[in-house]
């Protein structure tokens, strides 16, 4: 697995879950008149124009390469556009930095697919489509580890678990993994992953982007052993599609993610680059 850029992995890392505020900047352009291909107010007439950050990282692309339609949000943007009737040789793809993705302001691409998390703050200056993504608990630990090939969230129910206090992840331990023995809470991310690094922890929970960063960049010989299922209830961090605030294509992309869900297609992409070859099977 590629090495995370620091920038934007720490970013999502520190990203938080919050109800949708209701000043959304796509809040008058949710019913579109007509997603007919040539209806669309695109950038570029008859193209589909798509950003991302450069290095574009393993799982989310493949080979840096989102032209390629590969990685997880590679596939997930070429399903997206051909829902919008796009051929391949219609996409084009355009390089924007995930901080200043949500600046105010206008763009130059039609939506940006950068594993960015929908928050009210960021709403107030962009618009999001509906998540393409739910954001779901990863389970780290070191190779050779006592839990190393734990297929189910009872065997973790042994562990010596370390979390940060005030995450989604602690209250996922608690309400999922229900330990035996209290998890070790951390002031920071960073005292968490040297607890499992010094080896104080037999396994690190945190949200499973940060996961893929931990594993490829902060812990040699570590490796995920799973996600945890999706919990039910409460506020779930996601993804979603940026745009500029008020755009009018805010409403078919809704559209297209809602058929690409619908029709189990989202869910096809997202067991073979974010379960399968990523290697964080859903434990049990």
């Amino acid at each position: 697995m590629a090495t995370l850029a620091g920038a934007a992995a720490l970013a999502l890392a520190v990203s938080a879950c919050a109800p949708q505020d209701e000043d959304s900047g796509a809040s008058a352009s949710k019913s579109p008149a007509s997603c007919a291909k040539d209806k669309l107010p695109l950038k570029a007439p008859g193209k589909l124009t798509i950003a991302t950050d450069k290095p574009a990282f393993e799982p989310w692309f493949k080979d840096d390469d989102p032209s390629n339609g590969q990685g997880y949000e590679g596939a997930v943007a070429y399903a997206v556009a051909g829902k919008l009737g796009f051929t391949k040789d219609e996409v084009v793809w355009k390089t924007q930095s995930f901080e200043s993705s949500y600046a105010p302001g206008p763009k130059t691409f039609d939506f940006d697919i950068n594993q960015i998390s929908v928050t009210p703050a960021r709403e107030k200056a962009v618009a999001f489509s509906d998540g393409y993504y739910d954001v779901q608990q990863g389970i780290v630990t070191l190779k050779g580890g006592k839990f190393e090939n734990a297929k189910s969230v009872a065997e973790l129910g042994k562990a010596r678990i370390a979390v940060q206090v005030g995450t989604t992840s602690l209250q996922a331990v608690k309400n999922q993994i229900k330990p035996a023995d209290e998890p070790k809470i951390f002031n920071t991310q960073i005292d968490a992953v040297n607890a499992l690094k010094n080896k104080q922890v037999d396994v690190l929970v945190v949200d499973l982007p940060t996961a893929f960063y931990v594993t490829a960049a902060q812990i040699d010989d570590s490796k995920i052993v799973g996600q945890l299922p999706q919990s039910q209830g409460g506020v779930t961090e996601h993804f979603g599609l940026l745009m500029e605030r008020g755009s009018g294509l805010a409403g078919c992309l809704d559209q297209a993610i809602g058929q690409l869900k619908s029709s189990g297609e989202l869910a096809k992409i997202q067991q073979q680059w974010l379960t399968a070859s990523a290697g964080a099977p859903v434990l049990k």
